[in-house]
Parts: structure tokens; sequence; C-alpha cells
């Protein structure tokens, strides 16, 4: 499985492109939602919608063709409660997450990030501190922030970054994830599993003392 790279430093994907809100992208825009940063070609999000239908699943993607590809899916298949869109999410959706209702967000997934191996490079990895923050400050006080990869350098990137946003404790006892506690898979798990190669796992809570990020409109942290 190949994995296709943008860099999201360019001057193209560093422009802020506004997130419509809820109320735009679903019929019934007050259920819970879960958050799936880096979607890819939404196969994941495809197969979870209709086992929660419950809950809103939006995914986020900064790879513009797959969005297309996705939301064509989703269309053929009618599913109301999940919407894909393209976007930068360090440079998107900090706003967007201030903007939603409190308690609304109860799960984030960020799941097989690119991993930008080169030294020079790992600037561009999308799980930084700051990204971090607002979605704490947006989650729900019980919701949960699930993190995978099959790079151990980028998982334990991740982890530094949620030690240095001092937003989230451990959801798991502080200790790797035999199994995924989601009932769905993403294309890249299967594919690592097929070969017999590992996938490192962590679950993440807010915080109990998080206070939340400072932000002009007031949300509550």
């Amino acid at each position: 499985m190949v994995r296709q790279h943008v860099n999201p430093l360019s001057s193209f994907f560093q422009l802020e492109r506004p997130l419509p809100p809820l109320q735009e992208l679903f019929q019934q825009p007050e259920r819970p939602l879960h958050l799936d940063i880096g979607c890819a070609r939404g196969r994941f999000l495809l197969a979870m919608a209709p086992l929660h239908p419950q809950r809103l699943h939006l995914g986020l993607e900064i790879r513009r063709s797959l969005v297309a590809l996705a939301e064509a899916d989703r269309e053929r298949l009618a599913l109301d409660n999940l919407r894909l869109l393209f976007a930068n999410a360090n440079v998107s959706l900090p706003p967007w997450l201030a903007a939603l209702p409190r308690g609304q967000l109860q799960l984030v997934t960020i799941q097989f990030p690119d991993p930008w191996f080169k030294l020079r490079h790992h600037k561009r990895r999308m799980v930084q501190p700051e990204l971090l923050q607002a979605l704490a400050t947006a989650l729900d006080p019980e919701g949960e922030l699930l993190l995978q990869s099959d790079v151990p350098m980028v998982m334990a990137h991740m982890l530094e970054a949620v030690a240095a946003s001092g937003a989230f404790e451990p959801a798991d006892g502080g200790t790797w994830l035999a199994e995924n506690p989601l009932p769905v898979p993403t294309e890249r798990e299967r594919h690592v599993l097929r070969q017999g190669l590992p996938v490192y796992r962590r679950l993440f809570r807010r915080g109990r003392s998080w206070q939340g990020l400072h932000n002009p409109i007031g949300i509550p942290s």
C-alpha cells in the first residue's frame, strides 16, 4: 500500500478554509459527533456510519481527490449521518472546534497518519500539541481520543505531542491496546495485520485538570 503525500506546510494548504457548521452538513446536527482526522479514502467511516447511526461521523482529509471519491460513495449509500471534507486539520479545525456545542464531540480518531520519515520533514506531521489542545477543549469530558500507527517512531511522536499538550490522560491504563476498540479497522490496519506486523494503539480522555484554551467566543471548557 503506497502512501501519497502532500506537503501540509505549502502555501496552498496553509490557507484557512472555514469548515461548514454541523447545521449545514447534517439533517440532525444535534447528535453526538465522531471526528476522524486523516480519513483518507473514507472506507473506515463508510463502514462506521451505518453501525453507529446515533452518531454524526465527520472525516477530514488533506488529499482532495480522496475526499471526492469518498463523498461519491457516501451519496451512493445515502448515509445522512456522515460527511467527508477536504481540509488541513491544523489550519481549519481549531476555529471550527471552538464553535461546537459543549459535549457534542465524543470520539476523535487519528489513525495511521502520514509518517514523514525524514527528520527535516517531522514538522509536517499532523499530530501537534496545539491541535491536541484544541481537540481537548471541544471534547466531552468522557469522550475519547484513539491514536493508531504501524510506525513506532510516528507513534512515539504522537505520544510526545500528547504529553506536551498537557490536555489528555490515559484511558487505557497507560498500556498498549492489543485489539482495536472500534468495530471497524482502517484499510491501513488491514494491510498491516495481513503482513503479521504490529499495530500500536493508545486511548486517551481529556485530562481532568485541563481548563481549555482561551478563545474570544468563549467556548466552555
